[in-house]
């Protein structure tokens, strides 16, 4: 009798060590836009760090800046634009990337514009380059020019979105005007707040999540999107087109960054050192349809991407282009310029 107690004992000690053994795995925890990550690059890095990564999602820079001022902590690596990188750092919010542990930081095109001026990268790490075009239905819109003008059109009322992001819809404004989309001109953020409160009545809402369902379901015609979300569709469905505005758009640059209270930071920078890795990027790439600001990746691309005119933005759309800056204490502008927007009727 004693000796099958003390079997049974033994057996609860021993499962209780394993129980132990496997909660102590380490945990990544990932703050990033939806879809953002192809899941077998995931399960990849797990097995090759013996990891989990646990990933929160957030549909806008204003969430995800707001959740961490307002005190959230937990997170390990966060993948904000790189406009909000030169604000977050303002308010101590990031620790230093220590270069030693990325060799891949080889790897990154320096052509593109970086937050600050950090070109030795000790802030942020490039991940992705997004820009804002127009995405539509063909089937449905035949006659479409390829300006911010369209949210004028009130024969598509109710069948269109804008982002749910001051700088993003703001700026299309800005551009149909002619204007800089980082201009801090009172008069000329005045006019674009009425160009947008005009849009807004032809709008079924700002939103950033739902336009890529809304699209392919053709509750939306028309929509303001990023380019890798909106390829994502067309991959899917031939009816749906993308277009780049006359005027010029957006380019926006997104990073990874380590916060200042990030409990697993030497994992931090493998992740990051392994979605460097040439190969990884291309793959990445071919998944969320981003462009990735990588110097190797290109050669691993398929020809199908690498011949996709949507993928890169053209040349002469590009020089019409700008890349959207933090602003510093001439934010609240677009901050009170939003409100004005949210608040019409």
């Amino acid at each position: 009798m004693k000796a099958k107690i003390y079997r049974g004992l033994l057996l609860s000690i021993l499962l209780l060590m394993l129980s132990s053994c496997h909660s102590s795995k380490k945990e990544l925890h990932i703050y990033s836009w939806s879809d953002y990550i192809k899941p077998s690059l995931i399960e990849e890095f797990e097995k090759q760090f013996d990891c989990k990564v646990i990933l929160d999602t957030f549909d806008s820079n204003e969430a995800m800046y707001a959740k961490l001022k307002a005190g959230a902590t937990g997170y390990d690596l966060i993948f904000p634009s790189s406009y909000f990188v030169e604000l977050m750092h303002k308010q101590g919010l990031l620790q230093k990337i220590d270069s030693d542990l990325i060799p891949n930081l080889k790897y990154v095109d320096l052509s593109y514009p970086i937050p600050g001026g950090d070109k030795a990268l000790q802030l942020a790490v490039p991940y992705m380059v997004s820009y804002a075009g127009i995405g539509y239905r063909k089937d449905k819109v035949q006659d479409l020019y390829p300006s911010w003008e369209v949210f004028a059109r009130t024969d598509l009322r109710g069948r269109m979105t804008m982002l749910n992001d001051v700088r993003e819809a703001v700026g299309a404004a800005l551009k149909s005007l002619g204007y800089s989309l980082n201009t801090i001109d009172d008069i000329q953020i005045s006019a674009a707040t009425s160009t947008l409160i005009k849009w807004k009545r032809n709008l079924a809402k700002f939103e950033s999540e739902q336009y890529k369902n809304g699209i392919a379901s053709a509750e939306y015609l028309v929509v303001q999107g990023y380019n890798g979300d909106l390829i994502q569709v067309m991959q899917e469905d031939e009816k749906v087109g993308l277009l780049y505005p006359q005027e010029g758009t957006s380019i926006s640059i997104d990073e990874m960054v380590i916060p200042k209270h990030a409990e697993e930071v030497e994992l931090a920078h493998h992740l990051i050192n392994f979605l460097l890795e040439p190969k990884h990027a291309a793959e990445n790439m071919e998944f969320i349809f981003f462009v990735s600001p990588n110097t190797g990746a290109y050669e691993f691309l398929s020809t199908k991407i690498k011949s996709n005119p949507a993928f890169f933005l053209p040349n002469e759309i590009r020089q019409r282009s700008e890349v959207i800056r933090d602003l510093s204490e001439n934010n609240i502008l677009y901050i009170q310029a939003w409100e004005t927007v949210k608040e019409a009727q």
